[in-house]
Parts: structure tokens; sequence; C-alpha cells
């Protein structure tokens, strides 16, 4: 059974991680793309269109990969997860029904009017299309962590005789408390991966001195919006989120911080350290004294409560994936605000464009925000372990009876083929449309 669960977990761990790599740019992207048309429409300065269309190219194959690799895990739950499906398929299955029948359609129809509807539409109508797109993909993230929201902490629901879950409450879907703290960090997370693609993209073309305009306009526009949302995966939406794990799910903040003992008089914040879980202590640690108590009870002294407190059966299953995942997630973050507040410094005073360090350090670091969204669900997935729905369903309790581990690992790792190729014609495609370069309008 142990094995089983392993192989079905690492299955979707794959093919969902795999799959977040496309809408996490798709998100944020179409407010970039949105604001980029609406700039146009504004000033009638035409790369300000030619940047919109350039990014919806970009958006459109993202789009494309997202739906390819998206279909999968919906076959996963009836195959790899189908006591899971049978028990809570009464609730999950509306929202997700949802996001397939409302924002996944929204997005698909008008990103074909975008994409090729703008001549006979003309650029308002062009423009809504653009803004369709946007609300669809926007849309499709609220109702997907909706979804997340009610496993992570389950509300309006009963557990009939036969075990199965069902709705009392359609609308505690949408006023959980996980929900928009959780929705929220997630689309300025998205934001902060694209902010960084079009800002590392536009560094690449001024230091290749080629589209050199478009470059300029990208940087600018990329570090801006890289910083506000940066900030705003921080503070409001980081602090609040962290703020309901300690509410909800207290023993997963003592596991996320590497907490084993209680702390009197106020508990420390880790920087640094390596998890011994055995003996329940982190090693070669660096910390700060009474500033974990602080950020989190506002309150200097407040005693935050250790792994020791709860019993070890509703400890998080992997306690050093999920310490390294949220720490990993933490250090990128800070990173991310410092390197482009400094962007945004040198942008005020009309350096950043000769700033060559800047320039290379917004290419070096188009992959990090990735890793950062990444190790974010992690932390998420793996502080919810040992649980599939928070408290009331075990993950083991909603894999497959009948589905072996050979079989689970024989798809594994036809998955891993498969999407190796994938992702390697993605990256030829993206290459051949960025180097290719945005097309000014020709009259």
């Amino acid at each position: 059974m142990e094995e089983m669960l392993f192989y079905d977990r690492m299955q979707f761990a794959f093919t969902i991680t795999f799959h977040y790599l496309f809408p996490q740019l798709t998100m944020g992207l179409s407010l970039m793309i949105v604001y980029f048309k609406w700039k146009f429409i504004k000033t009638q300065l035409e790369h300000y269109n030619d940047a919109a269309k350039f990014w919806m190219r970009i958006f459109a194959l993202n789009f494309a990969m997202g739906v390819v690799t998206g279909i999968p895990m919906e076959f996963q739950f009836g195959t790899n997860w189908a006591k899971f499906s049978e028990l809570t398929g009464g609730i999950i299955g509306q929202t997700l029904a949802m996001e397939g029948m409302f924002s996944f359609f929204l997005e698909s129809s008008f990103l074909g009017l975008f994409l090729f509807g703008e001549k006979l539409l003309g650029q308002k109508m062009h423009f809504l299309t653009g803004f369709l797109v946007f609300l669809g993909s926007w849309a499709s993230g609220f109702l997907i962590i909706a979804t997340h929201s009610w496993m992570q902490n389950p509300v309006g629901y009963e557990i009939l005789a036969n075990g199965k879950f069902v709705l009392n409450n359609f609308s505690a879907l949408f006023t959980n408390p996980w929900l928009w703290p959780s929705y929220l960090h997630n689309q300025a997370a998205s934001l902060v991966t694209s902010s960084f693609v079009v800002a590392g993209i536009g560094a690449f073309y001024i230091l290749n001195k080629k589209n050199v305009a478009f470059g300029k306009l990208f940087v600018k526009t990329g570090v801006v919006f890289g910083f506000i949302a940066s900030l705003i995966v921080a503070m409001p939406t980081g602090d609040l989120l962290a703020k309901n794990v300690v509410k909800y799910q207290p023993v997963t903040f003592a596991a996320m911080e590497g907490i084993f003992h209680t702390e009197e008089g106020g508990s420390e914040i880790v920087l640094i350290g390596q998890p011994d879980v055995k003996n329940k202590k982190l090693d070669n640690k660096i910390a700060v004294p009474n500033i974990l108590s602080f950020l989190t009870y506002g309150n200097w002294e407040q005693e935050v409560k250790g792994l020791e407190e709860y019993p070890e059966e509703v400890h998080p299953t992997n306690i050093s994936g999920l310490y390294y995942a949220y720490h990993i997630m933490v250090g990128l973050g800070t990173i991310f605000i410092g390197l482009m507040a400094f962007a945004v410094f040198q942008l005020i005073r009309k350096k950043l464009y000769t700033t060559q360090w800047v320039l290379w350090a917004l290419v070096f670091m188009i992959p990090f925000p990735y890793i950062a969204n990444t190790t974010g669900w992690y932390t998420a997935e793996l502080g919810r372990q040992p649980w599939l729905v928070y408290n009331l369903l075990r993950t083991s309790e909603g894999a497959s009876p009948t589905v072996s581990s050979g079989n689970t690992l024989f798809t594994l790792l036809g998955f891993i083929g498969l999407y190796l190729l994938l992702g390697l014609l993605f990256l030829l495609l993206v290459g051949k449309i960025i180097r290719k370069g945005p097309q000014p309008q020709t009259h």
C-alpha cells in the first residue's frame, strides 16, 4: 500500500508541477497584455499594440501547453484517486466543473478573437477580447484555488452515512477564510513570474542591441509590475496566509518554520538550518530571536507551539521537504523584492538601461520565480499531509485500491518521457518567437 501511495503521489506531483509552469505565466501575463493594449488605445503609440500582440503569441503557446498538460490530471482523479473522487466528488466536482465550463471556454474563445480578429473587431473590441482572456484566466485560478482551499479548510459540508461528503452550503465554498488570501497570494506570485519574464526578455534585447525600443518598454513595464507584485506576495497576502496556517493548521506551521520544541518567552525565526527530524532539532541554524512571535501574533513574547505538542500521527509526513520548500520560497521572494526595488530605483534615476549588471541579473533571474511558485505550492501540499481533506480524509484513504504500483510507475515513466519532448518543443517555439521579436505594424 505504501509503495502504491508513493507512486500515486509522485505521478500527481510530477504532472501538476510540469503543468503549473504554464498557467503561472499566463495568469500574470494576461494582465500585462491588457495594460499594453490599454496604453495603445490611450496614447495611440503603435509599439504598445505591437507589444500586446507579441506577448499574446507567447501567451497562446503557454495556454496550449497548459491545456495539453492539464487534461491528464483530470483523469488521475479517476485512475489513481478514485476513492477520493467518489467520497468528495459532490463538492470538488462543483468548482472543477465550473472552471472547465465557464473560465476555460471564456479564455479559449476570446484568445482566438484576440489573436486573429483585430482588424475585424476594431481596437476597442480587440481590447475587450484581451480583457475577457484576462478575466477567464483569473476566474480559472479562482475556482481551482476554491477547490484547494476546501481541501485545506473544509467548510459547508456534511458527511453522509456512507462516508460521502456533500455540500449543504454552496456559498461557503467562496467565503472560506482560506480562499481569498491563497488566491491573491497565488495571483500576485503569477504576476511576479510574468514580470520577470517580460523584464528578462527586454533586458536580453537591450544587451543584444536588438529590438532596443521594445527591450526598454519590456524592462520598464516588467520591473514596475514586478516590484508591486513582489511586495503584495509578501504583504499583505503572504502574511495573511501564514496567519491562516497558524490558526487552522498549527502543526504545519511548526514544521514549516522548523520549530520542534515550544520556546518560552517568544519564538525565533530561522534563516538557515537543516532539520534533523529523527533527533528533533535543527543543525547549524542561524536564527533571529523573538521575530517569529512578533510576525505571527504582533507580540514579541507570544509562545509558538512546537511539533512536540502534537501527536506524531498528525505531523506532516515530509517535514524536511516542507521546511526546505517554505524557506526556498521565502528566500527567493526576498531576493525578488530587493532586485526589483533596485531596478525601479535605477529606472527613476534614468540609469536602468545602462546598468549592465542589473540587466544581466534580470535575464539570469527568469527561471527563479518558477522555482518560487513551485516551492510555494509544495509548501501548501506537503503541509496538508497526511490529509487529503484536512483532519477528515487521510491521503491513504483516497487512493484507488485496484490500481497497482507497477501500473502507476509505468504511466509515470511515460509522462516523464512525453513531457520532456513537449518541454523541448515548447522551448524551441518560444525561442523562435523571441528571436523574431515584436513585429512593428506596417501601414
